[in-house]
């Protein structure tokens, strides 16, 4: 073994740890761009976690002025939806040409 298979070794190590250290700042880049979503997402869900604080306390205040008791009207509608129930009552049936196989409410994708 001369020394022309010991230079090829070492550029096989050098090209390897080139490739390795390539693959590393790739990987730290997609880790700062995942703590990014995170962070951005932590700020969203606070948002909504607000805004559902917000609604919760109206409804609470609409339902007070119509002496609605907002505790077994929550404890109704989650024995509703246990129970698969529609809570309006309109529930679509699948024998309805006219509302089989549409969504009841449509959602919107967030950015």
């Amino acid at each position: 073994m001369g020394l022309g298979s010991t230079a090829k070794k070492v550029q096989k190590l050098a090209d390897l740890a080139e490739k390795m250290y390539k693959r590393i700042n790739h990987m730290v880049e997609q880790l700062q761009d995942l703590r990014g979503t995170v962070d951005e997402t932590g700020a969203r869900v606070e948002e909504i976690e607000r805004e559902l604080e917000q609604h919760r306390t109206l409804l609470e205040a609409i339902a007070e002025e119509h002496d609605i008791d907002v505790d077994s009207a929550v404890t109704d509608a989650v024995i509703q939806d246990a129970e698969g129930a529609d809570p309006s009552g309109d529930a679509a049936s699948p024998e309805d040409p006219d509302t089989a196989g549409t969504p009841s409410e449509t959602t919107e994708d967030a950015d």
